[in-house]
């Protein structure tokens, strides 16, 4: 039997438009996704938006619409990037659809009730409508969110609760014993910190102060609040709420998110699991934030980046690499059109493309166009056994560390690169025949699988080198396969 794998990106929220910071959230999940699939895992892969909640209210009513047609807008623009990007996801979960998600988290709210985990009560804070979330003063810069750069509102309001308080110590254990892992680890000691200064949550607010949202079961004068609401997509997107469907796929193997959001999946969304008696997590995944010249990306701040402006002018998979290699996969990141540039033409153009070229012109012209694979046939050289090796590529992505993954796998471009210029196989085919042979299979075997390790970073690329190649697409070769070089244009034209 396959091994199951289920993977979330975090549900967008829809008051803006997408930017490349949630791209790199995207990209960083379908290559995951894709990883595993590869790897023959039963594979499901959520995204989706979180559409509801004051500040989506505010935005639809400064665009002079009603919440669900805003909401409708944004959330199409997300899938259209989706589709753009070539993320892999099989379902786009919406918190508006009345269908798939409103009986989970109506659910998750009645079975948390049954349990005693929530009660009623009266809370006072300071509520930043950014984060959709209450702070404390410990987390504000001069009395400023330092993400959104607005002072937060002095809220009183009688509400509901989640008595999360009564979690804590398990949580810990959780934490400590590797039931959840944190990637990278040093997060793990911070989401314990914050688990030492965590309270029960406001699970709901008054209709008055919040109408756009799922009504509580049994009291339509309160509006469900995000945590039960959005955190459940995880859980209603594969079944929950409406049949047994979620227990195949039941605890998600990750979730990627933002370091933002941290708080959120590590305390409050494993504490409510734990209440209702469904498995924790098995790990999450956290990203740092793209900036530009040092700030954090924010559609408030105003220093966005459309993605799609940079697919059209430089190609999807230039993008798709620029952030998963440049940008560490754990920490922050700084984005520079210019650093792409240069990436494209190192990397891309000098490296990669410029391999590929090689080795398919050579079989072209000197071999009639075609090659045909043998493993008794391949010279047993150093060259050849590092760029077969996939352990330390395996490694890098399970641990998250994804631009090491992509600086491995150049690695193994630079091999191929050097190995062609030492052996100057177009000198050897008068010269030395045989060795000719053996020089070129070996090249050949070398991009077979430079492009298996880059399929789940630069889909298209990959595919492209396999068509160039007339290639198969598992990572072993069948004796006797014929490689049949097509003619195609350069993988990455020079600059102008």
């Amino acid at each position: 039997m396959k091994n199951k794998f289920y993977i979330t990106s975090p549900i967008f929220y829809t008051n803006a438009k997408a930017h490349i910071g949630h791209a790199f959230t995207l990209i960083t999940s379908d290559v995951i996704a894709r990883y595993h699939r590869q790897k023959g895992d039963d594979t499901f892969l959520l995204t989706g938006t979180d559409e509801h909640g004051t500040k989506i209210a505010r935005a639809a009513e400064s665009a002079g619409q009603s919440e669900q047609k805003f909401s409708d807008g944004i959330s199409e623009s997300f899938k259209i990037l989706g589709k753009i990007l070539s993320i892999s996801s099989d379902i786009f979960i919406r918190t508006t659809d009345k269908k798939i998600h409103w009986p989970g988290a109506i659910k998750m709210w009645s079975d948390l009730s049954s349990k005693k985990d929530i009660y009623k009560g009266t809370y006072a804070g300071l509520y930043c409508v950014g984060h959709e979330a209450f702070l404390k003063k410990s987390e504000l810069v001069d009395g400023i969110c330092p993400d959104h750069k607005t002072k937060p509102e002095v809220v009183k309001e009688n509400n509901y609760f989640f008595a999360l308080t009564k979690y804590k110590k398990e949580l810990k254990e959780l934490y400590k014993d590797g039931t959840i892992k944190i990637f990278p680890q040093s997060r793990t000691s911070e989401v314990l910190n914050m688990l030492e200064d965590s309270e029960d949550v406001s699970f709901s607010r008054p209709k008055e102060s919040l109408s756009w949202g799922i009504p509580v079961p049994g009291d339509e004068s309160q509006t469900i609040y995000v945590w039960c609401d959005a955190l459940t997509s995880y859980l209603s997107a594969v079944g929950f709420g409406r049949n047994d469907e979620y227990k195949k796929w039941w605890p998600a193997n990750v979730h990627v998110i933002g370091k933002d959001i941290l708080r959120f999946h590590a305390i409050i969304w494993p504490a409510m699991l734990l209440a209702v008696g469904l498995k924790v997590p098995r790990s999450i995944c956290v990203h740092g934030f793209i900036t530009v010249g040092g700030d954090k990306m924010s559609k408030t701040v105003g220093n966005v980046v459309d993605p799609t402006v940079l697919i059209e002018k430089y190609g999807l998979d230039t993008l798709r690499y620029f952030l998963l290699r440049e940008i560490s996969s754990n920490e922050d990141g700084d984005f520079s059109e210019e650093r792409l540039r240069e990436r494209y033409t190192s990397d891309l153009a000098n490296g990669l493309g410029n391999l590929v070229q090689r080795v398919a012109t050579l079989i072209d012209t000197k071999m009639d166009g075609e090659i045909i694979y043998h493993d008794k046939l391949l010279p047993d050289i150093e060259e050849l056994n590092e760029v077969e090796d996939d352990t330390e590529i395996n490694q890098a992505i399970e641990n998250f560390k994804l631009h090491e993954a992509l600086a491995l796998i150049w690695k193994k471009i630079d091999i191929a690169n050097a190995f062609v210029n030492e052996e100057a196989p177009w000198k050897l085919v008068d010269t030395n025949p045989e060795q000719f042979q053996k020089v070129m299979l070996a090249l050949t075997e070398m991009v077979h699988h430079i492009a298996y390790n880059l399929e789940p970073f630069m889909p298209e690329t990959a595919a492209r080198i396999r068509e160039v190649f007339g290639d198969t697409n598992g990572k072993e070769i069948p004796n006797d396969f014929h490689f049949v070089i097509q003619k195609s244009a350069v993988l990455f034209p020079r600059l102008s």
